[in-house]
């Protein structure tokens, strides 16, 4: 009986009486990347290695001595309903058929199964299996409202009710075989959102990162599946690639929306069945590897503009994840920066520096085109650049705020930014535009003149100028 490393629950249990049968089917589901596998020849341990141990589905012979399969099949169906059970035999029973398929059989398969037929019929199982587990654990996670392990995000930084629910559902998904995509803007901390994926996947191999943009197909194909000696020139040895360096662990694919074509073609493959070739191998390769991708861009333009599979991306997107970017994520500034501070004063070995209130407005107002990497940079900019008193200086701010203010590309969240100028039937002044933009920058502000006037691209002179001729007008 070949059985599985302690402690870890078998993908497929296959129940059968004949020797000959068991290890050939085990090592044919085991060459097509389905695995572990535990055999079993005594039907009689059937129930108890099954309620000691569950797997994700059975593989049951019906026709064997001391208990037949059709009483395992009846008990597995009332005891473990979540289980898939493939009946496969050689009896030509039309009735039987119909009666385990109507006692709660998966699939009823006839000996000699051809090849495609049982492999397909049990991956459809364990897909049926995962997506009944992911969908307890999903409902689970989301009613409790708790995270089970907050350590795993420790790393970043955060009390927004949005990342709190990116939390959950990775912990509902993690331990799922399936693809994860993550999605979100340059600097969000998608690489952080792959190793908490990965520390909670319990997966004992290694997160292995893989950086697709700027890779062509060649560089990408070498880097990811290897190659063998003699590939091309140069190639003076095999070299294994970082997909069979994350054998068993999580290979992480990021910026997977710069692939070219023929890169995708390759990926596509791999997440179909499992199987990739090293450059100058015509012999296919299995990986166990979880894949998880993460890209910054948006599939859904690039698919319309043909630059990105379709099949790819749902294949790739089992389980999506969109990180919200630091700008609808106000509530968390006064953490990352306090933490960023601390940081920063701890390595250019400047303590006793605090942040002045302004500065939380300021930046509340601010854009953040890099996200929380550009906060981290500016905070650190600051610090290096202060030189006296023991408050901040908000001058390095302002001038990066003043040189970089823009539109949001996005329409949807210019809405968000405030409404442009309307007056009903004719276009606005430029003095009621100019008056609607001062009124706006105040309010954003908070009623602080020096943040508005950065906000403005003026000076707090030329502000406080233009609000005293207002009143004067009024």
């Amino acid at each position: 009986m070949n059985a599985p490393a302690p402690n870890q629950a078998p993908l497929v249990l296959f129940v059968d009486d004949e020797p000959d049968e068991l290890v050939a089917t085990r090592y044919l589901l085991e060459a097509h990347g389905i695995r572990p596998v535990e055999t079993l020849q005594d039907p009689r341990e059937a129930m108890n290695r099954i309620a000691s141990n569950p797997p994700a589905m059975v593989l049951l012979d019906l026709i064997m001595p001391h208990l037949p399969g059709t009483r395992i099949l009846a008990r597995l169906v009332r005891e473990h309903p979540a289980i898939p059970v493939v009946v496969m035999t050689a009896s030509l029973d039309v009735e039987t058929a119909i009666a385990c398929m109507k006692e709660g059989a998966f699939d009823y398969l006839i000996k000699p199964v051809e090849e495609n037929r049982l492999i397909s019929s049990i991956r459809h199982a364990l897909e049926v299996c995962a997506l009944r587990r992911h969908v307890d654990l999903l409902r689970n996670t989301l009613l409790s409202q708790k995270l089970k392990h907050p350590e795993a995000f420790a790393s970043i930084l955060t009390r927004h009710s949005k990342m709190i629910s990116v939390f959950q559902y990775i912990e509902a998904i993690a331990e799922s075989p399936e693809p994860a995509m993550i999605t979100g803007e340059t600097g969000v901390g998608k690489e952080m959102i792959a190793g908490a994926i990965h520390t909670l996947s319990r997966r004992p191999g290694r997160l292995v990162t893989v950086n697709a943009a700027g890779l062509d197909d060649t560089l990408f194909s070498d880097t990811l599946f290897g190659h063998m000696k003699g590939a091309f020139s140069g190639a003076e040895k095999d070299r294994e690639g970082l997909i069979a360096q994350a054998a068993d662990g999580t290979l992480f694919l990021d910026e997977i929306g710069d692939l070219t074509p023929p890169s995708q073609v390759k990926l596509l493959r791999l997440l179909q069945d499992g199987t990739y070739y090293p450059l100058g191998s015509d012999i296919p390769k299995l990986s166990h590897a979880r894949i998880v991708a993460a890209t910054n861009r948006n599939l859904q333009q690039l698919m319309t503009k043909g630059a990105f599979r379709q099949d790819l991306f749902f294949r790739l997107s089992s389980h999506p994840l969109e990180i919200p970017p630091l700008r609808k994520r106000a509530d968390d500034l006064p953490l990352l920066i306090d933490f960023f501070l601390q940081e920063a004063c701890a390595t250019m070995d400047k303590s006793g520096l605090r942040v002045p209130e302004e500065l939380y407005t300021l930046l509340s107002v601010y854009h953040f085109p890099g996200n929380v990497r550009e906060l981290r940079a500016l905070i650190f900019n600051a610090v290096a650049c202060h030189r006296f008193g023991p408050v901040l200086s908000m001058e390095s701010f302002k001038e990066v705020i003043q040189a970089k203010r823009t539109v949001p590309e996005n329409p949807e969240e210019r809405e968000e930014e405030g409404p442009c100028v309307e007056i009903p039937g004719r276009f606005p002044t430029l003095k009621e535009s100019e008056e609607y933009l001062v009124r706006e920058a105040l309010r954003r502000s908070g009623n602080n003149q020096g943040i508005a006037a950065t906000l403005l691209g003026i000076s707090r002179q030329t502000l406080n100028y233009r609000l005293s001729s207002r009143r004067r007008e009024g």
